[in-house]
């Protein structure tokens, strides 16, 4: 009762937050509307006179929020400042565009994690850290992926249709965009897992007895459900919500494209409705992945049975690290003694040569010396944010209770939207994207905690350690950190290059730094127009960010470390 009253208190704060909206953003929500409406009409005192009469602006937001709150239990969202038309049927629509290319993102993500984690099944774990390939992949920015699909396989090849929403066949391409990414780190985190599961006393057991490989693979994937079933449930959330570049891109009247809209024309009805949406889904998808957590580990998770997952220690690959970090170093020598901002108009959209190993965007600019200039501030300001995410993610996840409605809250929210409510509280400015990338990026490590948790505080050698005497400090210190610690900093470098690609779609939607910034964003905006006369504008600094994404990922193998083992008894020794 107290988790589920913490989370409407949570759920009520938000949807008032983004009430208040246009006056913590100090606007006149008027001329935001008649904007919307009709951006050629002057703003007239007698127009805009007659907006706030229409729409009761003068009462004020406590009553007109109050009005709005008082019609849901009817059944009635209110109507929107902008159409007219009732709220409700609109979200409604636009959840049912966004659930259906969600459920089939859904299924290209689960085939790109069984695809990552082949490898591990098929070798029964007995395999080296790597997944350089996955790392690119995890990497790849959505709205890129999504605009070179449309280019390449929409408009020259015509396989499938590029723009619109009239069919089963209108999902592919942007479910593949959504699909990919959120795949290759799902694949991640479970092939993270599988070592320790295949060697875990059953598997051996079962292995010895001469048991299908397949049937012992189908039980190690079970065995690490739980652990990745919450995170599954905040990406159910950020695909549904989130796609906005994708449905932006695609023209899908989704309900990331509707919230965004609403926000930018402050149409308060549409914009508090479609939140309310997304926190009730994201309400039932925790829902039914606790449900099948608990299906998965039966009463064991209840009676502190199960089996503890030893950490392994495999040998460390340290060739491709070294070689992704001389990449990037070298990409980065290179460019930063070159003039970021140096115009050259009779060398507009030049391909890659020796003067211009990048080649140059559509003012000449050469884009070396660009994405090198980029990385220092794209680079540092993903550590400091992805460093602080991580603190925040372990604190917190050790007190699911308060972290867990939190975190299912934040996930609820849009990075657009929250970059929009944190320019209405501080302002704006140049620290609003971090602020908004930031205050969202802990939930997943948080989640990913609280489900290490739970599956390690009921394990039997916790059980026993706690039967002799240990107190919850030492528990905390010698038992529970150890083993989750490892495994969260991994996801949290995983994460690494996706909170660059955060910061990165927020300059995409012009949220983020502002031209003449060579910020990797911008960059991705500002020569995505070009991509199919001079794509080597786009690939450049989507490349260095896939670099990035495999040295993060190959650089956490090393993070692996080795759970104490029992001594052997005397008959062990023997045999």
């Amino acid at each position: 009762m107290r988790t589920v009253l913490w989370r409407a208190s949570l759920a009520s704060a938000l949807v008032c937050g983004i009430g208040l909206l246009p006056w913590l953003s100090r606007t006149d929500p008027a001329l935001t509307v008649l904007k919307a409406r009709a951006q050629d009409r002057d703003p007239d005192p007698a127009v805009l006179a007659a907006i706030r009469d229409q729409l009761g602006l003068d009462a004020g937001p406590l009553t007109l929020l109050g009005r709005w709150l008082g019609g849901l239990p009817r059944g009635d969202a209110g109507r929107s400042w902008i159409s007219g038309a009732e709220a409700g049927p609109v979200v409604a629509q636009a959840l049912g565009a966004s659930l259906l290319l969600m459920a089939v993102a859904l299924l290209v993500a689960a085939c790109t994690a069984a695809a990552v984690c082949a490898r591990t099944l098929y070798r029964g774990g007995r395999t080296r850290p790597g997944g350089t390939g996955s790392a690119m992949l995890a990497t790849l920015p959505e709205f890129l992926t999504a605009s070179v699909l449309a280019t390449v396989v929409g408009v020259q090849l015509g396989w499938l249709p590029a723009l619109g929403w009239y069919g089963p066949r209108y999902t592919v391409l942007p479910a593949l965009a959504l699909g990919l990414p959120a795949g290759a780190v799902l694949g991640r985190l479970l092939d993270d897992q599988l070592p320790g599961a295949f060697a875990e006393p059953w598997a051996r057991a079962a292995a010895a007895r001469g048991l299908p490989r397949a049937r012992i693979a189908r039980q190690a994937v079970r065995r690490c459900l739980p652990g990745l079933l919450p995170n599954t449930a905040l990406f159910v959330v950020g695909m549904t919500g989130g796609a906005v570049a994708v449905e932006q891109l695609y023209d899908i009247p989704g309900l990331g494209r509707t919230t965004l809209q609403a926000a930018l024309a402050q149409d308060l009805p549409v914009l508090q409705a479609g939140t309310l949406a997304l926190l009730l889904l994201a309400a039932l998808a925790t829902g039914a992945a606790r449900l099948a957590v608990r299906l998965l580990t039966g009463p064991a998770l209840r009676d502190g049975a199960l089996p503890a997952p030893p950490r392994l220690t495999p040998a460390v690959r340290r060739t491709p690290p070294l070689l992704l970090g001389g990449a990037l170093l070298a990409v980065l020598a290179a460019g930063l003694p070159r003039d970021p901002l140096a115009l050259t108009t009779t060398a507009r959209l030049r391909p890659p040569s020796w003067e211009h190993p990048f080649g140059t965007d559509a003012l000449g600019r050469d884009l070396l010396a660009r994405v090198a200039h980029g990385a220092l501030d794209t680079l540092l300001l993903a550590l400091a944010i992805s460093a602080g995410t991580l603190l925040a993610g372990l604190l917190l996840g050790l007190l699911p209770r308060l972290s867990g409605p939190l975190a299912d809250t934040v996930n609820a929210v849009p990075p657009v939207l929250a970059a929009l409510l944190v320019t209405a509280v501080t302002g704006g400015g140049p620290a609003t994207p971090a602020l908004a990338v930031a205050a969202v990026a802990w939930a997943p490590l948080a989640t990913h905690t609280s489900a290490l948790l739970r599956q390690e505080r009921a394990t039997l050698h916790l059980t026993a350690t706690r039967a002799l005497g240990a107190g919850r400090w030492y528990l905390l210190r010698h038992e529970l950190l150890p083993a989750v610690v490892p495994s969260v900093t991994r996801h949290a470098l995983l994460r690494l290059p996706g909170t660059a690609l955060a910061l990165a779609a927020l300059g995409f939607l012009g949220l983020g730094a502002q031209p003449p910034s060579p910020e990797w964003g911008r960059l991705l905006a500002e020569n995505q127009p070009y991509a199919e006369r001079a794509p080597w504008a786009v690939l450049a600094p989507a490349a260095v960010l896939a670099v990035l994404g495999a040295l993060a990922v190959t650089s956490a193998g090393a993070l692996r470390r080795h759970r104490a083992q029992p001594a052997p008894t005397a008959r062990e020794s023997t045999a």
